[in-house]
């Protein structure tokens, strides 16, 4: 059974495995420092849950804002890219270090992972990182995860370590993925208004969730805010992970989050296979179909994506690449892994099965995107 409430969380039968993120604002405070007395407080709570059999992966932050300091680089080291993986150079290797020391305090092992969004695009690294994971897990490990801010471009970066917990999360099989943040959740506007109020539990995040969000970080270190948490809770949805998003600033945080039942915490309303999660949490493609009114409603009854409803080819992708499928508003719609290339696909659009092998000169596939290898947004 999938994880229905906060307390939830810390129970061993229902929560065997649990990401738990943490930001730059709360891990390093203005002077580049780490905020180690506080960090040692979450340590012993990643103690207590492996005492319980609950199994922790840490998806921490930090690692620019401590270079930034350390090089004295202005803006917390995020004005140039060189700056900011020149930072996570320098900022990196002492952040590891600390975890590392404060985890030996409690006998346990962390082991570093670095990862950027390639590596979770590409179907073998992806599988790569969750046996690397779950092996890590096996001998008692505490991994902590990074991006790799140092060769990471805007080409190839999550750019928030929020869809990086959700996606760590994902390929780990994990049961639960914890957001300790600034804030104690979700408000149903800005929590600085006087009359927002904080949502306790979300099932389904729909536009009206998402014009809650505030896309900026509300520290000025961090590079996520309440856009990309919401973004980690679909990605997390999707593969039937309950996330929350928890105040991290008190010592134990999560402690007190139970106690006080404080935080957000949304509920997943579907749970695709593995390969279908990943497909849904893809973030970069080489292109996209436009598909008319006709096919979304096939699509939304479970059909593939056939030539004949399709108006438009964007990209340059190959068979067996993962694109996006989009309706004639131009709004995602879908993911799929597509049949045939860019351009087969340009000169059979609009056309019926009966059509298509004599334009190919081939017997044509089934489908352009076949339902089974196809997800629904």
């Amino acid at each position: 059974m999938p994880i229905q409430s906060l307390l939830d969380f810390r129970d061993p039968s229902i929560c065997k495995r649990l990401v738990i993120k943490i930001g730059s604002a709360l891990l390093v405070d203005a002077t580049g420092q780490v905020e180690a007395e506080w960090l040692r407080t979450i340590v012993n709570e990643i103690a207590t849950a492996r005492e319980l059999g609950i199994e922790v992966v840490v998806v921490s932050s930090g690692a620019i804002a401590i270079g930034a300091k350390k090089l004295d680089f202005p803006d917390g080291g995020r004005r140039t890219l060189a700056e900011a993986q020149a930072s996570a150079s320098v900022g990196q290797i002492e952040l590891a270090s600390v975890w590392s020391k404060l985890l030996a305090e409690r006998r346990l092992v962390a082991a570093q992972m670095l990862l950027t969004l390639d590596d979770f695009e590409s179907r073998r690294r992806y599988l790569n990182i969750s046996a690397t994971i779950r092996r890590l897990l096996k001998s008692g490990v505490v991994p902590v995860v990074n991006e790799n801010d140092t060769i990471a471009t805007g080409e190839i970066k999550f750019g928030d370590n929020d869809r990086l917990a959700a996606r760590v999360a994902q390929a780990c099989d994990a049961d639960g993925v914890i957001l300790l943040t600034d804030v104690d959740g979700l408000y149903d506007r800005h929590p600085n208004d006087p009359e927002a109020e904080r949502l306790a539990e979300v099932r389904g995040i729909t536009a009206e969730i998402h014009d809650m969000a505030d896309s900026e970080s509300g520290s000025g270190v961090g590079t996520g805010g309440m856009t990309a948490k919401l973004l980690a809770a679909e990605i997390a949805d999707r593969a039937g992970i309950a996330l929350a998003i928890l105040d991290g600033r008190p010592e134990n945080p999560l402690a007190r989050a139970m106690a006080s039942q404080a935080g957000t915490i949304f509920v997943p309303q579907r749970e695709d296979s593995g390969r279908r999660a990943w497909i849904g949490g893809r973030m970069r493609f080489n292109g996209s179909l436009t598909v008319d009114d006709g096919c979304v409603t096939a699509l939304r009854d479970g059909n593939s994506v056939l030539a004949a409803g399709i108006t438009r080819v964007a990209g340059n992708f190959k068979r067996g690449d993962i694109i996006q499928v989009l309706d004639v508003a131009g709004r995602e719609i879908a993911k799929g892994l597509v049949e045939y290339s860019a351009d087969d696909v340009e000169a059979i659009m609009g056309k019926q099965s009966g059509e298509l092998e004599a334009i190919l000169g081939h017997a044509p596939r089934s489908a352009v995107i076949h339902r089974d290898h196809l997800v629904m947004m």
